[in-house]
């Protein structure tokens, strides 16, 4: 991968003559290298990592759910997937092998949008063959960041 890109998946934020030093190109060469990769849509979204379970007001429910389908004659996953990820609780979509052929990351208010989401929008669907919803419980690392404070081991040593 391009050292552009890598620098900028690990932080998007850096100032382009930090990154043009870095990569020991002129400023002018990093816009128009960052701008081309835009325009093709290889940088789709720059992207802030938040630690809601920092924050005071009520965080979202999050759940993983795998999704059996059946795939379309001439087109396989795709239109299902499509169908499927533009539900706005869909928050990504992912094509798996294995069991399961879909990864779905949906988003709720509480346990009971959620639900309502697997058995009134998706469940219902004629190439969903079954689904199995596991509800996230605590986040320790997303995107390569820690979010829990580590502690040192409190248990005092025992020496005979």
């Amino acid at each position: 991968m391009d050292e552009i890109l890598e620098i900028l998946e690990e932080n998007a934020r850096i100032p382009i003559e930090d990154l043009a030093r870095l990569v020991k190109k002129s400023k002018k060469e990093v816009e128009q290298t960052i701008r081309k990769y835009e325009k093709k849509g290889v940088i789709a979204k720059y992207k802030t990592i938040i630690n809601k379970g920092r924050l005071k007001e009520e965080i979202p429910v999050v759940a993983l759910i795998e999704v059996r389908v059946t795939p379309q004659k001439d087109v396989g996953f795709d239109n299902i997937a499509q169908r499927i990820y533009r539900f706005p609780e869909v928050r990504s979509c992912y094509l798996l092998s294995g069991t399961y052929d879909l990864l779905l990351v949906v988003e709720g208010r509480d346990i009971q949008t959620v639900a309502r989401f697997v058995s009134e929008k998706l469940a219902p669907l004629s190439s969903v063959k079954g689904t199995t919803t596991h509800f996230m419980l605590k986040k320790y690392k997303e995107d390569g960041v820690i979010f829990v404070k580590e502690e040192r081991n409190k248990r005092l040593t025992i020496t005979y």
